[in-house]
């Protein structure tokens, strides 16, 4: 007892400090404040006139007070301004009395704050916002689906985001929303045989899939370069290359520098300087090769640039000569274009693409220095080395320079689309662009044509990703059935080779003509009858080849098909983990596994649809739409009212905050690892994530909101027939600018005083055109950093095209718009809305008679119940009338009046445009402007208004922020390490 005696004392003692403060501001305000109100605020903001949307009328006591403690620190700053009572009320209170308010509030707020300092607040769990849904699936599938486009737009909350549970209600139309957007996205889903992919297009049809996997083929193909002309180049450069250019020491490096394969690249550089014969093409390429400069000055790497086209034009024209023509395989009554036929051509070629076939081209037959370009000079010597010796003796070495040709110079490395192959080449030629096609007519067939690629240019990654690729074009499409049914399908109606009796049993629709017994049965049917018929032997060759090879292609699909059931399951769950973004506990596995079976069982689904079924309650599971912050695992269940998250609930607040979509893999692993409440861990992951590309989703979610600029690209407030400049592209431009300027604000941890204080802004080129910056100045299709901006009267978020176009009403500017923009969006004061009664300006500004905009405000301005406001605001949007409704300089206005940028603000001091405005933002306002913006990024990051117990974050911003040069992640830094980001309130 002894020991435990002094604790409860203390506590006690904390106890009855706390019931005493709070009994002293209770009768503080019973005694004091409430009279001040009865006398000076209530008649205009009670019942009936809440001006302000402000009603002083209804706190009866401390703790109402406390409870929307917000609306009293308006009425706190608007005590220290001394504007409320405004100067012409009927009576004001004294100076003592203003202060002893002012001096109650103030202590108020700090008790308050400290009683609650570090508590997390209510943070409700809260489905995903339309773009926290968009970026997530886009994660989570690697393909930008988008699939809210469709759905109403978020309401913000109280602190003007929509990113919290404030706002973000689930209602039963939205449900079903969230139904459409599921299945959409389960349209996309692609099982291959390795696990679950997404397609960036439905792919329910056969024609959709064939797109999918042929595209992936032909991304791949086009990935490659093969323009021999470039490998030639880089064996010059890489030879004759200086001290100076020897940072990748090996050929391998160099080839990875270019972007060359290394295998070719030393292919070729072997073959040019090899020790060969006089005689051959290998020889003829070699002499142009030695020909090439011996320096490697930026002129002579032109000359030898040129002369290396000049060898690929040689090697080319060489190349088509040694082609033999493949003449077609027939066979008695079998229609030339079947496709055994047509597949042993395609083989043929194959097997020509990288030999020199002296069978169908003898070396007494060739006539190689026709090939010679006329631009090449030393035609004589080349004549020599490509004419065919007439000694016999020589025939050999000839021969074998024309085969050492052929294998490093293929006639081509990869086909990627083919006409029909049966028919005359010359005539199909215009009608080549069916990608990877085998070549029929009036039937659907791939063929792979890649060979010299994978033997000479891929390394063994390489050669797995093609084969994979190749392997999921005949699994997701199952073309190799689908070609056979429309072979039995073309030998049955343009083909009669099928239409005897005995083939009747045969039919492409059946779905089992592909089955073992099936196949083999036809095949042995249609080789007695081609017998019969008289085919050669290499003819039945051919066709007995077609029915085995298909034959086993089929069982080797089947066979894939069922062993990839368990490996879709388990990739199911790992996708449900990840919408989860979190581990999923034994009981969500035993309830998707079940579900899968159940749809299979009783439901009747094909494998297929059953997963696909099952991704679509996986993104309508509560686990997924919403996010909801879990109590650490680690920690013991008690009574307190704060608890730590979990690793897991940290990494999703931390990720959802910089990035508006779910962790990545590094973030993942280390909540998994459990050390992401290591404070090291999590500044160090931070800074990480500020420099990763994902953090525009902070810049259009945070600063979009807070800045009012998020639906900007929807923007249709201006004229355009008064304005034609303003085109979407130019929309999209004033959009983007913004959001460069944050990100590279971010990205560099520069100092938030920048996007006041900047001299610099971002322009592409028809940004840079509106803003009158030099077309010199900016690359085409691309965004620079302009550094002199000031010179254009631009730099930081002041003066940028979007804030200015977006606060004006069209035909005008308008002073009020965009001084209430940045008194309330800058600087943080809080500006009621205008009452109902006030009087419009006219819409356009050419039709403000004699009077100029200023004039016409100065009128407004005598009204009592304006007055107060737009002494506020009107000098904070009159500095920028230089600047015409899209935010275009001007001299004068649109009714030819010279324009007066000159303003004088709220503390009495004078200005002129934007230089003016800086001047005073940054000698008078800076701290306003870096105290709004924590409030607002705390707000954001929390996830809900900012509340009395985060004063302690808020001021601890305040007091390291100038010792760090206002480090933008600084602040961020003391936000995702405050005990409010860290915890969660237990209700």
């Amino acid at each position: 007892m002894r020991r435990v005696a002094p604790a409860l004392f203390i506590v006690s003692l904390l106890l009855g400090l706390r019931c005493s403060a709070s009994e002293t501001d209770q009768s503080t305000f019973h005694e004091t404040v409430k009279p001040f109100l009865q006398a000076y605020c209530v008649d205009c903001h009670s019942g009936d006139t809440t001006e302000g949307d402000l009603n002083l009328a209804s706190y009866s006591n401390l703790d109402s007070v406390i409870a929307d403690f917000r609306h009293w620190n308006v009425v706190l700053q608007r005590l220290q301004a001394d504007d409320m009572p405004p100067e012409d009320a009927q009576s004001r209170p004294s100076d003592e009395q203003r202060e002893s308010i002012i001096r109650w509030l103030q202590s108020v707020r700090a008790s308050e704050a400290k009683r609650t300092s570090g508590d997390p607040g209510p943070v409700l769990a809260h489905r995903l916002s339309n773009t926290q849904y968009d970026n997530t699936i886009g994660d989570l599938t690697g393909v930008d689906l988008r699939p809210t486009a469709e759905f109403p737009i978020d309401p913000a909350n109280e602190a003007g985001f929509d990113n919290s549970g404030e706002s973000l209600t689930m209602s039963p139309a939205l449900v079903k929303k969230y139904l459409d957007a599921a299945r959409k996205v389960s349209s996309h889903l692609v099982l291959t045989p390795t696990g679950l992919d997404f397609s960036p297009h439905p792919v329910m049809t056969d024609t959709d899939r064939d797109k999918y996997c042929v595209n992936r083929i032909i991304d791949f193909y086009k990935r490659q370069r093969t323009d021999h002309a470039d490998y030639i180049y880089a064996a010059w450069l890489y030879k004759h290359r200086t001290d100076l250019d020897r940072a990748a020491d090996t050929l391998d490096d160099f080839a990875n520098d270019v972007h060359l394969s290394p295998r070719y690249l030393a292919t070729v550089s072997q073959t040019l300087d090899e020790p060969t014969s006089d005689i051959g093409p290998v020889a003829a390429i070699q002499t142009l090769w030695q020909e090439l400069p011996r320096g490697v000055s930026a002129d002579e790497r032109d000359t030898a640039r040129r002369h290396c086209e000049l060898i690929d034009e040689l090697l080319v024209a060489l190349r088509e000569r040694l082609v033999p023509d493949v003449k077609n395989l027939t066979a008695p009554q079998v229609h030339n274009g079947s496709q055994p036929l047509v597949l042993w051509k395609n083989q043929q070629f194959v097997a020509n693409r990288m030999r020199y076939a002296s069978d169908a081209l003898p070396i007494d037959q060739l006539d190689l220095s026709s090939a010679i370009p006329d631009s090449l000079s030393d035609q004589k010597v080349l004549v020599e080395k490509l004419s065919v010796p007439e000694q016999p003796e020589l025939a050999p070495e000839f021969a074998s320079s024309l085969k050492r040709f052929c294998e490093v110079f293929p006639d081509a490395f990869f086909i990627s689309e083919r006409a029909r192959v049966y028919l005359d080449k010359e005539s199909e030629k215009k009608l080549a662009g069916r990608y990877l096609s085998a070549g029929f007519h009036s039937q659907m067939g791939y063929f792979r044509d890649d060979q010299p690629l994978y033997e000479l240019m891929l390394d063994e990654s390489q050669k797995a990703e093609l084969d994979r690729l190749w392997l999921e074009l005949d699994f997701v499409t199952s073309a190799p059935m689908r070609q056979y049914a429309g072979f039995i399908w073309f030998d049955r109606t343009d083909s009669a080779f099928m239409r005897d009796p005995e083939f009747d049993r045969f039919r492409a629709e059946d779905k089992d003509c592909t089955s073992e017994t099936k196949v083999r049965e036809l095949s042995d049917a249609y080789l007695a009858k081609a017998k019969r018929a008289g085919a050669s032997d290499k003819a039945l060759s051919a066709i007995r080849d077609y029915f085995e090879s298909m034959s086993a292609t089929f069982r080797r699909l089947e066979a894939l098909h069922v062993e990839s059931e368990p490996v879709h399951l388990q990739a199911l769950l790992q996708f449900a983990e990840r919408a989860y973004r979190r581990p999923l506990a034994d009981h969500d596995r035993e309830q998707l596994v079940a579900f899968y079976h159940e749809l299979r069982s009783v439901d009747g689904l094909s494998h297929e649809d059953a997963i696909r079924d099952c991704v679509i309650s996986v993104l309508m599971s509560p686990y997924f739409c919403y996010r909801v912050d879990l109590p650490s695992r680690n920690e013991t269940r008690s009574s307190a009212k704060i608890e730590p998250l979990d690793d897991f609930s940290l990494a999703n607040r931390l990720s959802y905050f910089l990035w508006s979509t779910m962790p990545d893999q590094e973030l993942w692993d280390l909540a998994a690892a459990g050390k992401l409440h290591d404070p090291d861990v999590l500044v160090q992951q931070t800074r990480r994530m500020l420099q990763d590309d994902r953090v525009r989703g902070l810049a259009i979610d945070f600063m979009g909101n807070w800045l009012d600029f998020r639906r900007f690209e929807q923007h249709n407030g201006v004229e355009r027939d008064r304005f034609p400049q303003f085109t979407n592209e130019l929309r999209q431009a004033m959009f983007d600018e913004p959001l460069r300027l944050f990100i590279d604000i971010a990205q560099r941890d520069a100092s938030v005083l920048d996007f006041l204080d900047a001299e610099y802004t971002f322009v592409n080129p028809v940004l840079a055109k509106h803003y009158g910056v030099p077309q010199a100045a900016v690359e085409p299709e691309s965004w620079v950093r302009l550094d002199d901006a000031a010179r254009v009267e631009r730099g930081g978020l002041l003066p940028m095209a979007v804030f200015l176009t977006n606060n004006s009403p069209g035909l005008r500017t308008s002073p009020v718009k965009r001084g209430n923009w940045l008194v309330k969006r800058i600087l943080g004061e809080h500006i009621p809305a205008p009452p109902p009664s006030v009087p419009e300006l006219p819409s356009d500004e050419a039709k403000l008679g004699d009077l100029t905009l200023r004039e016409t405000l100065q009128r407004h301005r005598e009204e009592e119940t304006c007055a107060a406001c737009h002494d506020r605001i009107d000098a904070f949007g009159l500095v920028f009338e230089g600047y015409g409704p899209v935010g275009e300089r001007r001299q004068v206005d649109l009714g030819g009046r010279d324009i007066d940028s000159e303003a004088e603000f709220p503390d009495g001091t004078s200005g002129q445009g934007l230089v003016g405005l800086k001047h005073y933002l940054k000698t008078s306002r800076q701290s306003d402007f870096v105290d709004n913006l924590s409030r607002q990024l705390l707000s954001y990051g929390l996830t809900r208004s900012v509340q009395l117990s985060d004063d302690d974050v808020l001021a601890k911003i305040r007091l390291n922020l100038p010792n760090e040069d206002f480090r933008f992640g600084g602040i961020v830094e003391t936000i995702v390490t405050s005990p409010q980001f860290l915890n969660r309130r237990v209700e």
